[in-house]
């Protein structure tokens, strides 16, 4: 069994009474009336009876049963059926809670499945402007689609942050396996966001061509004001991928500089100490010919030319940065 978080009848702009579900359909045929219809987790009782009283689509309905789709909007008549999906973190985890919203004249329905904010916020700032609420069930219908993409916007500037965090990271020290493991995560919940913000626009841009008679001309400018924001986050969207993208790249090319410049030194080393491996090659060669062999001071002599060819060698690797 469902939960019934609210259900009111409104008239021009004001909460008129709260009803039960069996007493909604007498209220939303009264002219300028409409109910609002909030339900959390409901079964296939409370959706049938709701389909019995305000004549919903058996379509819908189907769907609405199914659940797990994706967002899209749909049309029956003079009614909208609407799947949208707010997203949640749980352990970690990137979530999305489906809302199914149906709407037609005399009624709005929102049906929502899981843990997500709740939408009394929604009702109550829709009843703390009840000139725009008088609009009716086409405002209603605003504020929820622009409810559930609200949710959006703290989650992306959190992946921002976070974003932000490992580039720093990686300008400091090499990326941990941890580190690759959560930029990826992060790209693929970004490609999660995308999938379900993206058929929003398309939602959006239906909404301000239909002709229906609960839809006001005059809240073109609404849905079209949620359209710009539902744009913005498929920027951001993008702009995230690519930070992501280039917060790998910067790693490897980070890490590939840390290298090179470890293998200069390895390189510079095994320079300066192949100068001694010669020298010390040359005189063990035992030819009965050589001079500095029966020269009182050619050990010692020997000895300070590799150190100096030792030193000569360093200090010219330093000079060009290898040390």
């Amino acid at each position: 069994m469902g939960q019934v978080v609210a259900a009111a009848v409104y008239y021009k702009g004001k909460r008129v009474t709260d009803i039960t579900l069996d007493e909604g359909l007498s209220w939303s045929k009264k002219p300028g009336h409409f109910v609002w219809i909030g339900l959390h987790d409901p079964g296939a009782e409370e959706l049938t009876n709701l389909q019995r009283q305000y004549n919903l689509h058996e379509l819908a309905l189907e769907d609405a049963l199914q659940r797990h789709t994706r967002p899209k909007l749909e049309t029956f008549g003079d009614a909208l059926f609407l799947v949208l999906y707010s997203p949640v973190l749980v352990d970690g985890e990137l979530e999305f809670i489906e809302t199914q919203l149906f709407a037609g004249t005399g009624y709005v329905i929102s049906a929502r499945y899981g843990e997500s904010a709740p939408y009394s916020q929604v009702r109550q700032r829709c009843e703390a402007r009840p000139l725009l609420l008088e609009h009716g069930e086409d405002f209603v219908l605003y504020a929820l689609l622009n409810f559930v993409i609200e949710n959006y916007r703290p989650m992306m500037d959190d992946y921002y942050e976070e974003l932000e965090e490992i580039e720093r990271v990686a300008f400091k020290r090499t990326l941990a396996q941890a580190d690759v493991e959560r930029i990826q995560c992060l790209r693929r919940n970004l490609l999660r966001l995308r999938r379900y913000i993206g058929p929003l626009a398309e939602i959006c841009q239906e909404l301000q061509s239909l002709d229906f008679p609960f839809i006001d001309k005059h809240m073109r400018p609404y849905f079209r004001d949620v359209a710009i924001h539902v744009n913005r986050l498929l920027e951001d969207l993008a702009a995230l991928r690519e930070m992501a993208d280039h917060a790998i790249e910067i790693g490897l090319l980070l890490e590939s500089s840390r290298q090179s410049i470890t293998q200069r030194k390895f390189a510079a080393w095994a320079a300066i100490l192949a100068f001694p491996t010669a020298v010390a090659g040359i005189y063990g060669m035992n030819f009965e010919n050589m001079p500095e062999l029966t020269w009182q001071f050619g050990y010692f002599g020997v000895l300070g030319f590799i150190a100096a060819g030792c030193a000569g060698l360093y200090a010219s690797f330093k000079h060009y940065g290898w040390l």
